[in-house]
């Protein structure tokens, strides 16, 4: 094909596209050269600004390994994720639904833990957090027998991948529901941190003037055959930043009930203030798949 002009450019690359024989992939790709495509004209892309593109997206590869992945944390950063966890969970703004964002931090493997166990696999200084999760199907049935990972970062605002002061695995935990979908365990008060800044991502922070900060939460990933498996994150009501989540990833369903107590633990040797979360996990009906983790 011999090109003419910017108008016949676009539709002969969708030409080629709709000759692909998968239709989904078809479907994606026509679509999305229709938007890029689009995107170019309405911004009138320079050539210098088309290099600095793809010197970034070039960038972004090279600064994901095992223990980091900029490319999702630029997801996250832009509201992709976020929007496309609730373009796939309708309703959950009105309905009871607890799908979340993965984030970059998920590991497989985590170390099996008992009910009631702890999660910290490292000295790790910080208030002692008691939390209770309970995974129900949407009519509030309890779902016994679920494979439950948590993970979260350290009170210093590091996953135990970022902070080589702590034990590997620390912090991670994978529990199963008992009879009435429960499982607890302790750990210690999570606190809100910055996401990694010294990439692409936090340079786009600074030029629109965004602070990095994601506030304190729990991650959970629940898995039963016959549900879909369950990607959450739990937020800490006492956060200031709950608002302003540099990942766009806090609804109004995710924000737990956290309670402070001021005095003794009655059954654990633990000093005030120790605090405790309880949180209820809905799963709906589906294929249990394990999504690709983000780091090894």
């Amino acid at each position: 094909m011999i090109v003419e002009d910017p108008d016949q450019l676009t539709a002969d690359v969708i030409a080629v596209m709709d000759r692909t024989q998968d239709p989904r992939l078809r479907e994606i790709m026509s679509c999305l050269i229709r938007h890029l495509h689009g995107f170019v004209r309405e911004v009138r892309l320079t050539e210098d600004e088309f290099r600095t593109a793809t010197a970034l997206i070039n960038e972004m590869g090279q600064l994901t390994n095992d223990t980091h992945n900029e490319t999702v944390l630029m997801a996250g950063s832009l509201g992709v994720s976020s929007l496309v966890c609730m373009i796939n969970n309708p309703g959950s703004s009105s309905r009871r639904t607890s799908q979340s964002l993965l984030g970059p931090f998920w590991r497989m493997h985590s170390p099996r833990t008992e009910n009631g166990g702890s999660i910290l696999r490292s000295a790790t200084p910080g208030p002692a957090l008691f939390m209770t999760g309970r995974i129900v199907d949407p009519n509030g049935e309890p779902i016994a027998g679920a494979e439950v990972d948590v993970w979260q970062s350290a009170p210093n605002g590091l996953y135990e991948n970022q902070d080589s002061e702590q034990a590997d695995m620390n912090l991670r935990g994978k529990f199963t529901t008992d009879a009435d979908g429960r499982f607890w365990f302790r750990t210690v008060k999570p606190a809100g941190y910055p996401i990694p800044t010294d990439g692409v991502v936090g340079r786009l922070l600074a030029a629109q003037g965004r602070h990095p900060f994601r506030p304190a939460h729990m991650h959970a990933l629940a898995y039963k055959p016959g549900f879909k498996t369950l990607i959450s994150q739990v937020y800490l009501a006492d956060d200031e930043r709950l608002d302003s989540d540099a990942q766009f990833g806090v609804s109004r369903h995710l924000i737990g009930r956290l309670e402070r107590h001021g005095e003794a633990h009655p059954t654990e040797t633990v000093d005030a203030p120790w605090y405790s979360l309880d949180y209820t996990f809905v799963m709906q009906p589906g294929e249990a798949t394990l999504p690709r983790p983000p780091i090894k």
